[in-house]
């Protein structure tokens, strides 16, 4: 996996957290550090560790799976990317209610929640052969810049603001996931 596709993988697991920071922003409907601190942090700590969790996983098994590994890879990430972009596309999505970024137990199962797609990308990760170290800093820092970002956007723009950020990132992992693909079938 190329750097280039590294930062772009990282952005793409990024996209859930950020979609909860713009929630998380405009149930806060103004910018407070220490709040917006915290759930940035948790969300790339979780976003961190879910790929070290997978890679394990999968380097465990490797030898099972080697044949078929780059068909689970394109499966994995077909599969998140296009439950990304059908929950992104799904009316009636208004999870504003439910969100209360102030409480520590809900920005940790905000945390999870947003991560469960990072522990299946480290299982892919496993059979493509990344660099772990890199990956999971890239990942980390992505889904803490893209949360705080996500925060501040909506604090300053509010409910205005209509992005799709699950839709673009459900895309990205699609086409990352055909790539390995397309990559192992003509080797």
């Amino acid at each position: 996996m190329t750097t280039f596709e590294l930062i772009l993988t990282a952005i793409a697991l990024a996209m859930d957290c950020f979609a909860v920071s713009l929630v998380c922003g405009m149930v806060m409907k103004r910018v407070q550090f220490w709040p917006m601190m915290r759930i940035a942090f948790f969300f790339g700590l979780f976003q961190a560790m879910m790929p070290c969790i997978g890679w394990f996983c999968g380097t465990q098994f490797y030898h099972l799976i080697s044949k078929v590994d780059h068909w689970i890879a394109f499966g994995i990430l077909a599969f998140l990317g296009v439950r990304m972009i059908i929950d992104e596309l799904s009316p009636g999505q208004d999870d504003h209610s439910h969100v209360n970024p102030y409480r520590l137990k809900m920005v940790l199962t905000m945390a999870v929640a947003t991560s469960i797609d990072a522990l299946a990308v480290g299982l892919s990760f496993s059979m493509v052969k990344v660099d772990l170290w890199q990956s999971v800093l890239a990942i980390g820092i992505a889904s803490f810049a893209l949360s705080w970002i996500g925060m501040l956007l909506s604090v300053f723009v509010g409910k205005k603001l209509n992005l799709k950020a699950e839709l673009f990132g459900g895309i990205i992992l699609i086409i990352i996931g055909l790539r390995i693909l397309i990559e192992h079938l003509s080797a």
